[in-house]
């Protein structure tokens, strides 16, 4: 029996008993996490993961990697990271009536929860397909301010109910009030970036041409080698990164960013809630007789409806790019192997991070679950080095 007392967290007792009975399987039963100290370990993991992948996707988009190709590789990933956690995890151990193993749930007559599980695939796959463009037009620091806090402000807030008040109301909420001055606040300091940088743009090399409107950026190859050598910050940073992004982001209104932003803040809100509705089944929606889904089954079939409409929106916008992208093909994505290994990585994180969350949820809550993530998150971003300026 190992011991240890940590800080109350977003709710979670403060003595906590790591007894390693209740973190591995009891028995025969299939692995499930039932303790707060191992939820807390789950939690840890996944904010590391869920706090490093963006940045890769990011990092690729401004060395212009078009989003289309990087999307595609990074979900296929992201749904192997899901098959292998309920292959490995969701058959660990034999099977009950009460809590059947992953394959054995595949075959039962839980569609419901089924489909709860799918609709939290779709609204994760539109919003971090939306946040993608979000972080060239706001910033990565931006962004991840924004849609935490409204996941937290939302999120948090419907699954405090749906956990059936198991978390403290007075820290959790404390901490949704910041998280809503936080979205005011990332709002504004969007503002005064954009008009930052377009008071830096009004004092241009003589190299550079830009339009009154769209501001296309052309450079002469003199400006190139003067702003190779260039500060992060200047002018002439922000026009040698315009040049080599692959989403170009000058004259473009600071609207488009934030109204990006905030449809992924709501479709990040969603997923969480519609999760935790698959597996506790707490609007009683399955049959009697009929056992919840285990997280391991149902982060398959919320994993697989967000790959499927990745795929389909993905390549829908090879052939009709969105926001003046050019216009690729399946052949050219197959060709692409320029950073394809980071995108492959992005997926394993961002699969194993949601999972590991999902895990450290059923034991801990989803609200507390969504609280810690979007702390950790916007912290990571803070200190990213891909920042916008």
């Amino acid at each position: 029996m190992i011991g240890f007392s940590v800080m109350d967290f977003f709710g979670i007792p403060s003595s906590i008993n790591l007894s390693t009975e209740r973190i591995i399987y009891r028995g025969l039963k299939v692995y499930i996490v039932e303790s707060k100290g191992g939820a807390i370990v789950c939690m840890l993991l996944a904010l590391i993961f869920l706090g490093t992948w963006p940045a890769i996707l990011t990092l690729l988009e401004r060395r212009g990697r078009l989003p289309q190709h990087t999307y595609l590789d990074y979900t296929i990933t992201n749904l192997l990271a899901a098959v292998i956690i309920a292959l490995t995890f969701g058959e660990i151990g034999k099977g009950t009536n009460d809590s059947p193993n992953f394959l054995t749930q595949l075959s039962q007559d839980n569609w419901p929860s089924v489909l709860f599980a799918m609709a939290g695939g779709v609204v994760l796959s539109l919003g971090n397909l939306s946040a993608q463009y979000a972080w060239a037009f706001v910033g990565l620091s931006v962004t991840q301010v924004i849609t935490a806090s409204i996941t937290v402000v939302i999120g948090t807030t419907m699954n405090y109910f749906l956990d059936d008040k198991i978390n403290k109301a007075e820290i959790l909420f404390t901490g949704v009030g910041c998280f809503l001055a936080a979205v005011c606040l990332g709002s504004a300091v969007h503002a005064s970036n954009a008009a930052d940088n377009k008071e830096k743009l009004k004092n241009l090399p003589s190299g550079c041409i830009v339009g009154a409107e769209a501001m296309d950026v052309s450079m002469s190859k003199e400006t190139i080698t003067n702003n190779d050598k260039a500060k992060a910050g200047t002018a002439g940073f922000l026009i040698e990164l315009e040049n080599r992004r692959a989403i170009k982001v000058f004259g473009k209104s600071t609207l488009i960013g934030l109204a990006i932003a905030f449809f992924a803040g709501v479709s990040f809100s969603l997923f969480s809630p519609a999760f935790n509705l698959a597996t506790n089944d707490q609007w009683h929606t399955l049959k009697e007789g009929v056992p919840h889904l285990s997280v391991y089954t149902t982060f398959f079939y919320f994993s697989v409806s967000c790959f499927v409409l990745a795929i389909i929106l993905n390549i829908t916008f090879l052939y009709h790019p969105v926001l003046n992208l050019p216009r690729s093909s399946l052949k050219a994505y197959l060709r692409d192997w320029n950073g394809r290994g980071w995108a492959f990585l992005a997926g394993f994180l961002c699969g194993f991070g949601n999972g590991l969350q999902f895990m450290g949820g059923e034991a801990a809550g989803y609200a507390a679950a969504d609280a810690v993530q979007p702390h950790q998150c916007m912290e990571r971003c803070r200190t990213s080095p891909i920042n916008n300026t």
